[in-house]
């Protein structure tokens, strides 16, 4: 015990891929806490209506400064950790593992549900952090996973990770599943894409990335070892794809009716089937149509962050392996098969902020034209702004 606090191994613990994750993480998670406490008091509160058997917390005093962010779907994931699911509101929609996380966390927390799902967001947040600093050491290099793990978390909706989300668990599963499937660990991978699965619908989607990966690693084997290889890929992939089938064969169970989470996109929040083209080009068209007005402001800053995100996808595509490609795509794309006609492109900069290549994509342009610092600067500012209006109960996403 003396000799792993010795001061050079926790100097060099501090200084390696733990600790310098440790202090991105620190520096924006007190940030944000201070920008909720300062916008208490600077912006009105549009008041948050909350959800059936869990009401919003009052917008007053410094305890905004962490209640503050207790709004929109953290009501859903803490009304469901507190009190379960109920068949006669919309909370099917939420997937269960985050919810499940949180509930036993808040059993050892003594019923503390708001503290619960701080812990369980923000521990999964750090391990996500790591995670991708050593995937992108990997793939690129120790400079380039620094400056990822800084612009993942200075993206402008990168805020969402810190707050009683599911975000944080699901981007750490799915980080945890790739990086796992790369390093040739087939049993984490389809353990960790079952769990990412039943956080997330998308979870599913990681078979994908896992095929692809498979058949590029089963191409430089040969006989038994090559055949080996792609059956390990295809039990990852069965088990992204079991996550998603569990969840829906609860709902068949309690209720009869395994469509219940899938129907409720459209009966609990009106949304309708279309192409991905018809969802972007109804999300551009309201994008200019209201300059300067409201709520022609939210129509731009959906269309401009979907826009920022398909434009890394190019890059992807076209630079890196091709399982991150699949896995940013298919991510990209799902959520356009539906729609919600009076704001198209609702929710997806918050859902896309799980795509983590697209920060890979940023990095590499930031280095290449020597605007790191800008980026940087751009991004924060535009974070510190959406975070102000998330908690001032804005319809953000």
């Amino acid at each position: 015990m003396t000799a792993l606090l010795e001061p050079s191994r926790v100097r060099t613990w501090w200084d390696g891929d733990v600790g310098f994750c440790l202090r991105v993480y620190l520096a924006f998670r007190v940030g944000l806490f201070a920008l909720a406490a300062v916008v208490a008091g600077l912006l009105p509160h549009n008041g948050d209506v909350g959800v059936p058997g869990w009401p919003a917390p009052p917008a007053s005093g410094w305890s905004t400064a962490i209640t503050g962010w207790e709004s929109a779907d953290a009501l859903w994931y803490l009304r469901i950790a507190s009190q379960g699911y109920s068949t006669d509101d919309g909370s099917g929609a939420f997937f269960p593992l985050y919810p499940m996380a949180v509930r036993l966390v808040g059993i050892v927390t003594g019923g503390h549900w708001l503290l619960a799902a701080y812990a369980v967001s923000n521990i999964a947040l750090v391990v996500a952090l790591v995670l991708l600093h050593r995937l992108t050491a990997r793939e690129f290099s120790e400079a380039f996973a620094r400056r990822a793990v800084v612009y993942l978390c200075a993206f402008p909706t990168g805020f969402f990770l810190f707050a009683p989300y599911s975000e944080s668990l699901f981007l750490a599963l799915a980080i945890g599943a790739l990086y796992a499937a790369r390093t040739q660990r087939w049993g984490a991978a389809a353990v960790l894409g079952l769990l990412a699965a039943l956080t997330r619908s998308p979870g599913f989607l990681l078979a994908l990335p896992f095929a692809a990966e498979a058949v590029l690693q089963a191409r430089t084997l040969a006989g038994t070892a090559r055949w080996q290889r792609l059956a390990a890929g295809a039990g990852a992939c069965v088990a992204a794809g079991a996550g998603l089938l569990l969840y829906l064969g609860y709902w068949q169970l309690s209720v009869g009716d395994w469509r219940r989470p899938l129907d409720l996109q459209r009966s609990g929040w009106g949304k309708e089937a279309a192409w991905p083209w018809e969802t972007l080009w109804a999300g551009a068209r309201l994008a200019v149509q209201f300059p300067g007005t409201n709520p022609g402001g939210y129509f731009l800053v959906d269309f401009l962050m979907v826009l920022l995100v398909v434009g890394a996808g190019v890059w992807v595509a076209l630079r890196t392996r091709l399982p991150y490609a699949l896995y940013l795509w298919a991510g990209v794309l799902l959520p356009l098969f539906l729609m919600w006609p009076g704001r198209p492109l609702l929710s997806l900069p918050r859902l896309y902020l799980v795509l983590f290549p697209t920060v890979w994509a940023l990095v590499r342009l930031a280095d290449r034209f020597r605007v790191h610092d800008l980026v940087l600067m751009v991004s924060t500012v535009a974070m510190a702004v959406l975070a102000a209006m998330f908690v001032s109960a804005n319809p953000l996403f």
